[in-house]
């Protein structure tokens, strides 16, 4: 018999109530009105998305990155796995509420991810995080890894979308080193997306990590130098 979800948290937000539910140790599901975010048994796409992004920087010695979305901290983990002692990670998360999970019933879910000396929680929208960044004289990051609730689709082709359009890519583009990385994790693949990539001074690449089920989308875009 199947165990039924028990609600351990509810947060109200702009877009209806929050909640992280529980069916048992190690199992958590994050939901926003009703809507699966997250699911700690189904993470395979999030953590590839860390990792082959980490793989991509290079062996630089003290990378600094910037992380879009906490959720449960699966993503943190995996970047914290494949990064140097040196590095500098900046999580960028919109609700309190969700850290504060991480902190607690989450925590061994990732061995406390959020606790690691290299990570900064910065309680904000990402978008504002990476628009600081491509200011004039501003540090950069050598890697942007989006891990949002909603990935690019055709409802994110404004050019004033927060974070996929093309506006949105050209700060992100601005807000890296000159060979940095922006990875972005998406429900499915979007061509005219990585169109607005190309045009916005990246090298695209895209991969499906994973074999058999529901196989996610991971954009790879590498700033060019020109």
């Amino acid at each position: 018999m199947t165990r039924p979800w028990t609600t351990l948290d509810r947060a109200e937000c702009d877009d209806g109530p929050l909640e992280l539910r529980s069916r048992g140790p190690g199992e958590f599901l994050i939901t926003l009105s009703g809507r699966v975010l997250m699911n700690s048994s189904a993470r395979r796409s999030e953590e590839a998305l860390a990792e082959v992004a980490c793989a991509a920087l290079g062996g630089r010695p003290a990378p600094r990155i910037l992380v879009g979305g906490l959720g449960m901290g699966c993503t943190l983990r995996a970047a914290l796995d494949a990064l140097p002692g040196e590095a500098a990670v900046v999580v960028a998360e919109l609700h309190e509420v969700v850290w504060r999970w991480c902190l607690g019933p989450l925590a061994d879910l990732t061995a406390a991810s959020v606790e690691d000396p290299r990570v900064e929680v910065r309680l904000a929208d990402v978008a504002r995080v990476i628009e600081e960044a491509s200011r004039p004289g501003a540090e950069r990051f050598d890697a942007i890894v989006l891990d949002l609730y909603e990935g690019p689709h055709p409802d994110t082709q404004p050019r004033d979308h927060p974070h996929y359009g093309p506006a949105a890519l050209a700060r992100s583009r601005r807000a890296l080193t000159g060979d940095g990385l922006l990875a972005i994790w998406s429900e499915d693949p979007d061509a005219a997306f990585e169109r607005r990539l190309a045009k916005a001074g990246f090298e695209v690449e895209r991969r499906r990590p994973g074999r058999g089920g529901r196989r996610h989308a991971i954009y790879l875009a590498r700033a060019r130098s020109d």
